[in-house]
């Protein structure tokens, strides 16, 4: 169950302070989910339990008898579904009931065999926090593990003499095994905390930007839910900087129905858009070589004489290429049952002379505003975008003036679908400032 959670804390720097881009909220559903994965591991882990040898002696009326328990090991062990519960303000409840252990001895006084069957119950908290780094933090507060009933069989040899002497045997073996169940679990919560400060830093999502994700609070534990507020910035891998704007508080509306909702704050996206801009990645050089042969527009001079007269007049039958970019940083808005980016774009016109050089023509403001929306069919989840205005001014000339008179082109523009993601049953939605969706199955198609 504790492996669960490991899913949701890529942590990483100190953040605590900031408004959280990110916020995750992991209900009672997802975490019942979860106490599988611990079951297994519990299961696993008990089987691989080494117990010492255990030597004594045993009273038999006329002398005492020295005897070893040899070759100790546990034969095989059945992990009731566990009951795991948010500690309100502090971590998980976890209790095991019924948790059964068969243990094999391989030889007795040298000649006997047995077998012991125990029934233990177990209970464990866990408190959960944040280091001064941003990292969750796990820590064993309290473990019980305490066998309510045991039985043992002597077998092979003269086994029925010492029959009498089952309590002996079954009081070492009982303490040996209660000793040994909380120091496992302890150990396994401590390798968990280990790994959480071991987590790299940030996440390199393609060559020009990381994503970077540690706590902005510690952890909300309420009864029902186990809430993470994440940093979720974009940052460039060469030039690293805050952007000109910070994220603002937003809240993911709480429905204790699904296992985990996810939420992110339209600052996360424009921090990536700010990243890319910054660094001059919204920018590519369109030449005649790049449009297909088939188009019927072309890049040159004379194409462009029936808008711009003057051009092929100035500078006959030669190539152009075109620098398309953003003028200023494209922003995302979130805003109830829509998503909008503005898009302040840029081209400029350019001439390749007989000699190769470029000389400028013009340069026009492109100036473009898309509306989306993100929605559930079928099963996966989906997206539409739809260009909703598009206008191009003369933003300079060394041409002379021309007209360009030419906006609100949403009407020539098709939707596009977007595949962004493919589950089994979610709600997805748009709020003020945020995006998020729930899931009610933490597994992909």
């Amino acid at each position: 169950m504790l492996l669960f959670l490991i899913l949701l804390l890529p942590c990483t720097n100190h953040a605590f302070g900031l408004n959280p881009a990110i916020k995750a909220v992991l209900a009672s559903k997802g975490l019942k989910y979860g106490t599988h994965i611990g079951t297994d591991w519990m299961h696993e882990k008990i089987l691989s339990m080494k117990v010492p040898d255990v030597t004594g002696g045993v009273y038999i009326g006329f002398g005492t008898v020295k005897y070893v328990l040899d070759g100790i090991s546990v034969s095989s062990c059945d992990v009731p579904e566990p009951s795991v519960n948010f500690s309100e303000g502090s971590g998980l409840k976890i209790v095991i009931n019924g948790l059964s252990i068969a243990v094999r001895v391989m030889v007795i006084f040298g000649l006997i065999g047995a077998s012991f069957l125990f029934n233990l119950d177990l209970t464990l908290l866990v408190d959960i926090g944040s280091d001064d780094k941003g990292h969750m933090s796990i820590l064993s507060k309290y473990c019980s593990a305490r066998i309510n009933s045991a039985t043992i069989n002597f077998h092979g040899g003269a086994s029925w003499i010492f029959q009498p002497f089952v309590d002996c045997f079954k009081s070492r073996i009982k303490a040996l095994i209660e000793e040994k169940i909380c120091p496992l679990v302890d150990q396994h919560v401590a390798d968990l905390e280990q790994y959480l400060t071991e987590l790299q830093v940030s996440f390199q999502i393609d060559p020009i930007v990381v994503l970077d994700v540690p706590l902005t609070n510690a952890p909300l534990i309420s009864s029902s839910s186990l809430g993470l507020d994440l940093k979720g910035e974009f940052y460039s891998i060469k030039s690293p900087k805050e952007p000109p704007f910070e994220a603002k508080a937003f809240d993911l509306p709480k429905d204790d129905g699904f296992m985990l909702s996810l939420g992110l704050s339209e600052f996360s996206f424009n921090s990536a858009s700010y990243a890319y801009f910054d660094t001059g990645h919204l920018h590519i050089t369109v030449t005649d070589e790049m449009i297909p042969p088939t188009s019927p527009l072309r890049l040159n001079t004379s194409y462009f004489g029936p808008f711009i007269p003057q051009l092929p007049k100035l500078f006959p039958n030669m190539l152009m290429l075109l620098e398309v970019y953003a003028r200023e940083i494209p922003m995302f808005s979130f805003l109830p049952g829509e998503v909008t980016l503005d898009f302040p774009g840029a081209v400029k016109a350019l001439a390749i002379l007989p000699n190769r050089t470029l000389t400028p023509l013009f340069k026009l403001n492109a100036d473009s505003l898309f509306s989306g929306k993100v929605y559930i069919s079928e099963g996966k989840l989906k997206g539409l975008m739809e260009l909703k205005n598009f206008t191009l001014t003369l933003a300079s000339s060394e041409i002379g003036t021309f007209q360009v008179g030419y906006e609100n082109a949403a009407n020539d523009v098709q939707w596009l679908t977007l595949w962004v993601s493919s589950f089994k049953s979610r709600e997805t939605k748009c709020w003020n400032q945020s995006l998020f969706c729930r899931l009610r199955l933490w597994k992909k198609v």
